[in-house]
């Protein structure tokens, strides 16, 4: 897979986990729907300038349209949590984190006593 189809694939996982049509997206984007068409299947020659307004609807980290993983499921599953919390204030995603990390270390520990 070339670099256009990979980042079109990806913006496509990305749309659809944020649970967006594509004419959702363009909206967001400010982009005709036929262009995410286009782009989702690696046809367009995207400009940095256009993948910035697609990064910015969805709001994420520009690295994210770049992270291609084989593992599927597990992309799917990061790809939810970074939708669900895309659109919290810092101090919302803060307290997140902190909860998050809180229940890491609570499944560490119970992992340690089930393998001992």
């Amino acid at each position: 897979m070339n670099l256009p189809e990979s980042v079109g694939s990806r913006i496509r996982e990305l749309r659809k986990a944020k649970g967006w049509t594509q004419e959702q997206l363009a909206e967001a984007a400010s982009l005709h729907y036929s262009y995410i068409g286009g782009v989702e299947r690696g046809d367009r020659n995207i400009s940095l300038e256009t993948l910035d307004k697609i990064i910015a609807a969805f709001q994420i980290p520009a690295e994210e349209i770049f992270r291609f993983e084989d593992d599927t499921d597990r992309r799917k599953a990061l790809d939810e949590h970074m939708t669900l919390i895309s659109g919290r204030s810092t101090e919302e995603i803060a307290a997140l984190t902190k909860i998050n990390r809180e229940v890491i270390a609570a499944l560490d520990i119970s992992e340690e006593k089930n393998t001992k």
